[in-house]
């Protein structure tokens, strides 16, 4: 069962996993999104992109499990892609440089399409 913080949904798609990640991602969820992050690629073995539309809040602990998770899908090489991210989620992947890790889209509403 999920933290009240915290909510994930997952569609398979051909070559994909759809996973929407929605509330907060801090130390008190990020054990769960990396235990279903695993599992879903394990699972499906196919490219994940997290859609984060309706991600609210993420912490360093929470950025650990993005990080986590990239390497284990690169090891059956496989990529993730980031879309929707909120501006102030974008500016911490800016700051931490994981921009340069994840290939991150805009997606169609919010999202970074003012970052500079």
């Amino acid at each position: 069962m999920l933290s009240s913080g915290l909510t994930i949904k997952e569609q398979e798609r051909e070559s994909s996993v759809l996973i929407e990640i929605g509330g907060e991602v801090d130390i008190f969820t990020c054990q769960e999104l990396k235990d279903t992050l695993y599992q879903l690629v394990e699972r499906h073995g196919k490219d994940l992109i997290l859609d984060c539309t309706t991600l609210n809040y993420i912490d360093s602990t929470g950025l650990g499990v993005f990080v986590a998770v990239l390497k284990k899908v690169r090891q059956i090489d496989r990529q993730i892609t980031i879309e929707n991210l909120k501006e102030s989620i974008l500016k911490l992947f800016l700051i931490t440089n994981l921009d340069s890790l994840f290939n991150i889209r805009p997606g169609d509403g919010c999202g970074g399409d003012n970052a500079q």
